[in-house]
């Protein structure tokens, strides 16, 4: 069995969660705009945010940290096309109590579980805590947090994900706040659309279902359809309720 004989995974994707080109560069240029020498990316998957961010502030460097090697391949080989292997290095490592700060700016995008203790429930604040212990005085954190739209029932929770409760997001005046607490100051707030949303299910699924429609027989189809078929359906139960918020944050002091 050959590579070309797997599912694709991804492929579809520009970045790996519900953001769109124009929403990307706004915050790029407003962490551009403060001149960072140093960007550190958590969960940076394939890294094309913390490329972007590179190309925008000529002279800095970034390290990108995620625990999926095959990202992070992709990343190398995306930076090297880029010209800008030398800027960047792409480290297969947890996040977990890291060291590799203070940086200038950190990204931050569907990722701060990496920041938690993984024995515990998902904790944003503390989480937000850490992403201040990691940033120096005058830069730039923009981080990429799921709230819910509106408190799920308990029937529209039980369509989502296996043992999904209202405790784990938060409303956004709720996470808005628990950002003040930890010391920072929400210097822009933004949501990803429904248009967002969509591109991003459909374009993680895309490729695979193209593959299964193709493959109907392949040794891997049926375990492939079945993960494809809980994903789309754990959307489906979520979509319109559960948001992402994009904060743009300064740290106080």
């Amino acid at each position: 069995m050959t590579d070309n004989d797997l599912p694709p995974r991804l492929g579809s994707l520009t970045f790996h969660g519900p953001l769109s080109g124009s929403r990307a560069d706004g915050f790029i240029r407003r962490l551009a705009d403060a001149s960072p020498a140093t960007v550190l990316d958590i969960g940076c998957g394939w890294g094309e945010l913390l490329l972007r961010v590179l190309e925008a502030a000529p002279g800095s460097t970034g390290v990108g940290l995620d625990i999926n090697a095959e990202d992070l391949a992709r990343g190398r080989l995306l930076a090297k096309e880029r010209g800008l292997s030398e800027r960047v290095e792409f480290v297969e490592e947890s996040a977990l109590g890291t060291t590799r700060g203070p940086v200038d700016a950190i990204l931050c995008l569907g990722s701060s579980q990496a920041l938690c203790d993984p024995e515990l429930p998902h904790d944003p604040a503390a989480a937000l805590r850490e992403l201040r212990r990691l940033v120096r005085p005058g830069g730039r954190v923009v981080l990429g947090e799921g709230f819910w739209e509106r408190t799920p029932t308990d029937a529209e929770l039980a369509g989502m994900w296996p043992g999904a409760t209202a405790a784990d997001h938060f409303l956004l005046p709720e996470l808005v706040d628990l950002a003040v607490e930890a010391g920072f100051r929400p210097a822009w707030i933004e949501t990803a659309s429904r248009d967002e949303w969509e591109a991003f299910e459909s374009g993680y699924r895309h490729d695979t279902e193209v593959w299964l429609a193709a493959h109907p027989e392949h040794p891997l189809a049926e375990e492939t359809r079945a993960r494809v078929d809980r994903q789309r359906a754990g959307w489906m139960g979520y979509r319109g309720i559960l948001g992402i918020a994009y904060l743009t944050l300064v740290p106080v002091g």
